[in-house]
């Protein structure tokens, strides 16, 4: 049952970085603060939705086949999300 649960959750975290598409296509989605801080909460999810897949698949050993499919997808939305904080970060702290 635990399983199960842990790959529904992924599952649903695979779809959810997809929504920021809607959300960029408002006028005030594409201003200064908003949009870099909405950008960073979609990196930070994307990273935390890696980790916790992999997290899920390693330690209770969710190991279906979706959970599979799961595990690939989000850890590249885990890389990227990580990849677009770095970049984040290097343009606030450089001149």
């Amino acid at each position: 049952m635990k399983n199960k649960i842990l790959t529904a959750v992924s599952t649903i975290m695979l779809f959810i970085p997809w929504t920021i598409l809607p959300l960029r296509s408002f006028d005030w989605a594409l201003e200064s603060p908003v949009a870099e801080i909405m950008v960073s909460c979609y990196a930070a999810f994307m990273v935390f939705s890696g980790v916790f897949t992999i997290i899920s698949y390693v330690k209770a050993k969710a190991d279906s086949n979706l959970m599979k499919v799961c595990l690939v997808v989000n850890s590249l939305y885990a890389v990227a999300g990580a990849a677009f904080l770095g970049m984040i970060i290097n343009t606030q702290f450089m001149p």
